[in-house]
This record gives structure tokens, sequence and C-alpha cells, in this order.
């Protein structure tokens, strides 16, 4: 495809959005460190394969990833396990909100998928059986973003202190054989990776290497298989943005990650890398001016993986 200059389009989706800040969505007040973040933000930033970057707006605040950590903790589990990892975690949409229990009773503690809370409270079990968790997760995305990434503490004590549902989910595949460690210590784990504090400028480039064919997108050197990494584009095109899956695709047809901090991430594979970043969500929990920015992209842009 020929060469495109992205920062005017990404300057021209800041200036059409900007003004809509305040007029819709609502932050996740359940997690109390983040019904404090102001919803009038928003940021937009890219990486192509070649290196290349664009950024607008807020695209430099850190901001809580929460379930974009997904990702990551997914990939660190690919490496290590392989194909064993999809013994006890399903890869199907789920259709039902994330932290959803109904699904989990009938399917017998299995997680529909390794996005919603069940499967990635499923893979932090895994990752907390081959040591420590937080320590490599931290590590991975410090390598792939080129820079230290920081865990709010504020945040993993909010995400803890309210997290019910979630401890609920642990405990229930506890029940079932589908945990083998502690809850609480896996719990802790997943509470940290959610509380993980990202730029989109930073998100961009660590998750670089989902448009690359697995290839770090600094160093170059192999993060997952060419497999690997298209099996994850389509998990994250199927079940990447909560029970929203199919709408996201619908609209925008490319594969996306999102996280109630208000971050959603977008790759189109074999050209860029993009993270779009505001606080204020839409029903389905997925941030309402970040989903318009990426149809806007899209509509500007032309690509797509359909």
């Amino acid at each position: 495809m020929p060469p495109m200059d992205f920062q005017p389009i990404l300057d021209d989706i800041n200036a059409q959005l900007r003004p809509l800040l305040g007029q819709g969505g609502k932050v996740a007040g359940y997690i109390p460190a983040l019904a404090r973040v102001s919803p009038l933000q928003f940021g937009i930033a890219l990486r192509t394969c070649a290196g290349e970057t664009a950024a607008a707006g807020d695209s430099a605040t850190r901001f809580s990833i929460q379930s974009m950590s997904k990702l990551f903790s997914l990939t660190l589990a690919i490496r290590a396990l392989g194909e064993t990892l999809w013994e006890r975690i399903g890869r199907e949409p789920s259709g039902s909100p994330f932290n959803s229990l109904v699904q989990l009773e009938t399917e017998r503690g299995i997680p529909r998928n390794p996005f919603i809370n069940a499967g990635a409270i499923a893979v932090a079990d895994r990752l907390v059986s081959m040591g420590d968790a937080k320590a490599e997760l931290l590590a991975l995305l410090g390598r792939l973003a080129g820079e230290p990434v920081l865990m709010d503490a504020e945040v993993a004590r909010s995400e803890a202190d309210t997290g019910f549902r979630n401890a609920a989910l642990a405990n229930f595949m506890k029940g079932f054989g589908t945990l083998d460690n502690d809850v609480a210590t896996v719990l802790d784990v997943y509470f940290h990776q959610c509380a993980l504090s990202m730029s989109c400028e930073q998100m961009a480039c660590a998750a670089g290497y989902l448009c690359r064919d697995g290839r770090h997108p600094l160093a170059g050197t192999p993060v997952l298989s060419p497999a690997q990494t298209r099996r994850v584009n389509a998990l994250m095109l199927t079940c990447g943005t909560y029970d929203a899956a199919g709408e996201f695709a619908f609209r925008i047809g490319l594969p996306c990650k999102s996280g109630v901090g208000g971050g959603i991430v977008a790759v189109v594979p074999d050209r860029l890398t993009l993270c779009v970043w505001s606080p204020a969500l839409d029903g389905t929990g997925n941030s309402l001016l970040g989903r318009r920015a990426l149809e806007l992209f899209v509509e500007k842009t032309g690509l797509s993986v359909f």
C-alpha cells in the first residue's frame, strides 16, 4: 500500500472529537480510583510497522489500561504454554457482560475466552504457576514499550477493595478445578495487571508486535510466532470489546482490545497499531469517544481487515 501521512488524520480526529468531551458516557465509577478521573480527556497515537509515529490530544497522558493488560498476560501464557493453555480456557465470544457468573456456571467453570474477566483470571493462574507473574508482566511491557511501565498501587487497592464479582468468579472456577493456585494469590496478580498505567503512545508501541507477525516493535526479535499472532488478533476481533465485539467488527473492522479505563488498542495487520483513550464509557464498558475515533480513522484511511 502507498505511504500515508497519518499526523493530519489524527489531528483532524482530535479536532472533531474534542468538542464532544463531557457530552456523553460515564467513567467507571464502580472502581473508586477510576471514578475520580476527569472525562474531559482524549488521546490518540499510532506506530507503523516501519517505526513511524503520529499522535494527537492527550496522547502522552498515562491512564489505567485495565483489561487491555489481558493482551500481554495472554502473550506471556501463550509463549510459555502454547496449545496447552486452551485446555481450561475457551476461544469463543461470550455475548455476555465481561463479569458474568451465569455463563461460567453453565459451562462448568471453563471461561468462554481469555478476554472476559474469568478468562483473564484463569490466565493469571497459569502465570502464577510459572513464577513471579507481576514482575514478568512489567518486564515484558517495559521491553515492548522501550521504557518503564508502572503499576498504580492506588488503582490496585481499589480493584481489590471492590472486586467482589472477580472474587466470586475466581472462587467459582476454583470449585470446578479450573484454578490450580490460591485464589487470593491469583486475584492479586489480576488486580495489579489491571492497574498498569500507560499512555496511548506507550501502548501503540508496546502492542506493535501484533501488526508485525509477532516481531518486537523495537528490536525485531520474536515475541510470538506469526501463527500465534494471528490467533491473538482473531481473539481481539471476536472477543476483545466485551459484548460489543460484533458491533466493533461491523463498524470498525479491526482487531481491538478495550479496557474500562477508557483505552482501546487496535491493530491493522502488516501496517500499524493504534491506541485511543477517553475515560467516559458507553453502556458496554467501551470508551464512547474512543470507539468513535476508530470509526473516523477507518473512514478517513480505508484501513480495515475486510
